[in-house]
């Protein structure tokens, strides 16, 4: 188990590199990195729920009560994967030319990052990042936004927006990614529903639906962009409004 104060959240620690003054005895059989890359690969294999302390233990042959030599609960194994598999922030985003074109590659480099491992959309969100990692996406942020001349509040706040609408169209893309649902376009679902969409005055959605404008599959170009480029005007209003 590890000496960090208990006042420190789960893994922060480790994540920085500060490990606890090892103990007198045998020489450790394992690493916090053997665990974690562990973790990674169960992750990136079969999903969240595979990353167990439990499960890690008997894929390297120790005990679950031996993990605890090396980390202090299931909650900093979590932060500890999740810090490594994120990596740290593309450096093409920092190269692009203005603020509106980097905070899109930072939103797309998220968005790309979900899609290579959706089991990191289901890792419980505890607070503000605070691993060197996370951090580093959040700083590249501050960074490109720095000559809007927003203040260090606002600009933090873009970072939320941006990080949410990146979590929401990756998770969106998941589930329609997975759905083995009959599309809403497909013909069994037009000829149930058009007669009710009639008869229950729905003409919009009616007129919608008719001219193939009424779908549930993601146009990865346009729907990421229309969304994207709605929040990109917002900060601009907010920005054209300084004093």
């Amino acid at each position: 188990m590890t000496d960090e104060p208990a006042q420190l959240p789960p893994g922060l620690a480790l994540s920085w590199g500060v490990h606890p003054v090892q103990r007198r005895g045998p020489k450790p059989a394992l690493s916090v990195d053997q665990i974690v890359a562990t973790g990674i690969e169960f992750g990136d294999a079969q999903g969240f729920e595979a990353i167990s302390l439990q499960k890690i233990a008997a894929h390297l042959g120790v005990s679950t009560n031996a993990m605890y030599r090396y980390l202090s609960s299931k909650d900093e194994l979590i932060v500890l994967v999740a810090e490594k598999a994120w990596g740290r922030a593309p450096e093409h985003i920092a190269a692009a030319p203005g603020w509106r074109a980097g905070a899109r590659a930072w939103v797309k480099a998220q968005v790309d990052r979900y899609a290579e491992r959706p089991w990191l959309l289901d890792v419980p969100i505890r607070g503000a990042p605070v691993t060197p990692n996370l951090l580093h996406w959040v700083e590249t942020l501050l960074a490109v936004m720095e000559d809007t001349g927003l203040s260090q509040h606002d600009a933090l706040g873009c970072a939320v927006l941006f990080d949410g609408y990146a979590r929401s169209y990756a998770n969106l893309a998941r589930q329609l990614g997975a759905s083995d649902s009959a599309p809403v376009e497909s013909m069994a679902v037009g000829q149930f529903l058009v007669p009710r969409l009639q008869a229950a005055g729905y003409d919009r959605l009616l007129a919608m639906y008719t001219n193939q404008e009424y779908e549930d599959t993601l146009d990865d170009d346009f729907d990421f962009d229309f969304g994207l480029d709605r929040i990109l005007d917002g900060i601009q209003a907010l920005i054209d409004r300084r004093p």
